[in-house]
């Protein structure tokens, strides 16, 4: 099983290499692989099944993860942790959603940033959207995971830098059909839904939607800071799941 993962993951980053966004498509394929190969996902014999499973899963998070608690206690032994914790996931829906996100958003801001900026600019603005959330839940001792952070920073840098990208969106409401809206009316949106449900949290922390609007605010802030509105783009249109081509 390993051995074929191993293949899989070899042809993925030979793939990304060769792409025009080849970070964005090797952090998929890194956060995916650490995932099959941990106990969140159910897959690794070594885990066990049952409790034995359960307690390993709360181990990995514990260690890999953010315990806001831990950080601000041992703050030079926890140091790295909101680092690790970009590349854990708690669930198949947690991974899942999250790297969809990053397929649609993230190669588009890779090509406009350049590999090393969008490297620095991922990473600093994950690490600061869950230092965050921590800072506001100190006391805390439930573990975060999850590169949601991140990712969300990519949201606000693309929203800057490509404010009229059509993006495909489903719709409840609409018997989820994929409709196509401008990111300046999906992410935005997306945004205030952050808002509200980070608003109506008080049962502990839960879903961090603090660290997705912090981590939103600060990739809109940096693009905003960084390139100025010269290097805006109005037009292009945004990568779809289902293969369009990009500009």
């Amino acid at each position: 099983m390993i051995s074929a993962w191993s293949t899989a993951t070899g042809k993925a980053l030979r793939a990304a290499r060769s792409a025009s966004a080849p970070l964005t498509y090797g952090l998929i394929a890194l956060c995916c692989l650490l995932f099959v190969l941990g106990p969140a996902s159910g897959l690794t014999p070594g885990y066990g099944t049952g409790d034995a499973l359960l307690a390993a899963q709360r181990a990995y998070f514990r260690r890999w993860g953010v315990v806001p608690a831990e950080l601000f206690a041992r703050p030079v032994r926890e140091a790295l942790t909101p680092a690790t914790a970009l590349f854990v996931h708690g669930s198949w829906v947690h991974l899942l959603g999250n790297m969809l996100f990053l397929f649609v958003f993230g190669a588009m801001t890779e090509e406009r940033m350049g590999r090393v900026e969008f490297s620095l600019f991922y990473l600093g603005c994950g690490y600061l959207a869950l230092l965050g959330y921590a800072a506001a839940n100190a006391t805390s001792e439930q573990s975060l995971v999850g590169a949601s952070g991140a990712i969300s920073a990519v949201l606000g840098a693309f929203l800057y830098l490509f404010p009229r990208a059509r993006v495909t969106s489903l719709l409840p409401f609409l018997f989820f059909l994929p409709v196509r809206f401008p990111a300046w009316v999906v992410l935005p949106f997306w945004a205030a839904l952050q808002w509200a449900a980070a608003g109506q949290t008080s049962a502990g922390p839960g879903v961090a939607y603090l660290a997705h609007l912090v981590g939103f605010g600060l990739g809109f802030g940096y693009a905003w800071v960084r390139y100025g509105r010269a290097a805006r783009v109005n037009c292009a249109p945004a990568p779809a799941p289902e293969g369009e081509n990009q500009p």
